[in-house]
């Protein structure tokens, strides 16, 4: 594979913004980046990242990496609207590479794999896991869907942001363990919300209830960060992952398990409780919100 010299990023919001502040610093590489939100592109000016449009990015870039909140808008940038042209698949040439860092349906990215490989252009699937926080620090885990020549190009890249990089597969399977990632996650986190309500009413302190969960069989990561942190002392703020977000990944999950003829019981349980939640107007709080549910809030 060719040298890579410029890095193209779209989508600099709450996790694109440290990944591409990342990349900058520490890839060795110049890096020019798209985003209708002109704050964050103006935060990583300072860090020698170009303001730049998409069609500069296709032109330029040797590598893009994308950094989206959603299938539907990865397509969009991928596929263009109208007549296409667009989008990247119209305006890149041959031998670029191009990085889904968002999560996306599994589906779709086959779809968009094939595309893009016609046109001869490289795909990877990486979504990135773990918190903003982790974005801030570096310290991600990223699993990637690619063949395994290209995920070795790729690789001292995304640590450049990330702690933890795993080889998933082929293009498609990061996304899978992307979405299960946060299925097993927000169905924990659910349980913890439950958990609460239930201790409240039969007279334990939220705090003394998850310090015991703690150091018991209960434990997690989900305990110690959603449950300690927000669902204990009932503090949901926005600006961060909300309900609706936690929400389209759980669909995708869904999906997911009717495609390969799993009944995800689950999985739809807690759809059903983020709908309740975001019906009581709680959609765009952090996603452990859910807990409002069974406060009768």
């Amino acid at each position: 594979m060719s040298t890579l010299s410029t890095i193209g990023f779209i989508g600099v919001g709450v996790m694109g913004e440290p990944i591409c502040r990342h990349l900058a610093i520490k890839s060795g590489m110049r890096v020019i980046a798209h985003d209708r939100d002109l704050q964050p592109l103006q935060r990583l000016a300072s860090h020698g990242v170009s303001a730049v449009t998409m069609k500069d990015i296709a032109e330029q870039a040797d590598i893009i990496f994308m950094s989206l909140p959603s299938g539907a808008i990865v397509d969009n940038v991928v596929r263009g609207d109208g007549d296409g042209a667009n989008g990247l698949l119209a305006m890149c040439r041959r031998g670029q590479i191009l990085v889904d860092l968002s999560t996306s349906p599994v589906e779709l990215t086959k779809a968009l794999a094939r595309d893009l490989e016609q046109a001869g252009i490289l795909f990877a699937d990486a979504p990135v896991m773990r918190t903003r926080a982790a974005a801030e620090a570096g310290t991600l885990a990223v699993p990637v869907g690619a063949q395994t020549e290209l995920f070795l190009q790729l690789e001292p890249l995304l640590r450049t942001f990330a702690a933890d990089v795993i080889h998933a597969g082929a293009v498609s399977t990061g996304q899978v363990v992307k979405i299960l990632n946060n299925m097993v996650l927000y169905e924990t986190v659910l349980a913890l919300s439950e958990a609460r309500a239930i201790g409240v009413r039969a007279g334990v302190e939220p705090d003394r209830l998850f310090s015991a969960l703690s150091v018991g069989s209960a434990d997690s990561f989900a305990l110690r960060n959603h449950g300690m942190k927000a669902i204990a002392p009932q503090q949901f703020p926005e600006k961060a992952f909300p309900v609706v977000y936690a929400k389209k990944d759980l669909q995708y999950a869904v999906d997911l398990s009717e495609q390969v003829g799993v009944d995800a019981t689950g999985a739809k349980n807690l759809i059903a409780c983020f709908d309740k939640a975001i019906a009581a107007g709680h959609g765009d709080k952090y996603a452990p919100a859910i807990s409002l549910v069974f406060e009768g809030k």
